[in-house]
């Protein structure tokens, strides 16, 4: 039977996660009326796992692994905040940031949960498994769908260019080829169509 005093702690993170919902991220969504926050890309990314598995570059993937990573990878901007992918000043101290968070907010749970999500969230920042590849690769392109489907517009307010978003997102490859391969050919599309900077 459950201890009042773990099932408290449960609550209490549960409570707290809730917060990823007020984090704001650049990326708006597809029909352009607002940005994404952190949770519904979490929720997204989980959405597209399940429907993009077969495009993973592994055999025999641990899907189930990828969704748990998915789902917890941004609960550290409850305190880090999201940080823009394309602002390399913001990223100087993301990592510090993001370890803090990680300390603080996994720390709220019984010991053997904040263990078991903290090494998920270590494995997806780690990218070393095929499953933490996949779920990067993923990571990477649901931003990428939304600038291409909203006409790169965040990708020009930015003044973003061709070469940023290849260099960020060439990294899908490692988990998922095929994904990189549609990627690529729309990034040149939408520089053809002038939704992306040259």
């Amino acid at each position: 039977m459950i201890s009042e005093e773990r099932l408290n702690r449960q609550i209490r993170f549960v409570k707290e996660i809730d917060r990823l919902k007020q984090i704001q991220r650049q990326t708006l969504l597809m029909d352009r009326s607002r940005q994404e926050n952190s949770a519904e890309h979490s929720w997204h990314m989980a959405v597209m796992a399940i429907l993009l598995a077969e495009t993973a570059g592994a055999r025999n993937l641990d899907l189930l692994q990828v969704l748990k990573m998915l789902l917890v990878h941004d609960i550290v901007e409850i305190d880090a905040g999201n940080t823009f992918c394309y602002d390399e000043d913001g990223r100087q101290d993301q990592h510090e940031r993001e370890n803090a968070a990680a300390d603080r907010i996994f720390g709220m749970l019984p010991e053997d949960q904040a263990y078991g999500l903290r090494k998920l969230w270590e494995e997806f920042e780690a990218r070393e498994t095929p499953e933490a590849q996949f779920a990067a690769a993923l990571d990477r392109l649901q931003p990428v769908l939304h600038n291409l489907f909203t006409k790169g517009l965040q990708w020009r307010v930015h003044g973003v260019k061709k070469a940023q978003v290849m260099t960020r997102n060439r990294r899908m490859e490692e988990g998922a080829p095929a994904l990189w391969r549609y990627a690529r050919a729309r990034i040149e599309e939408a520089v053809n169509n002038g939704h992306l900077f040259p």
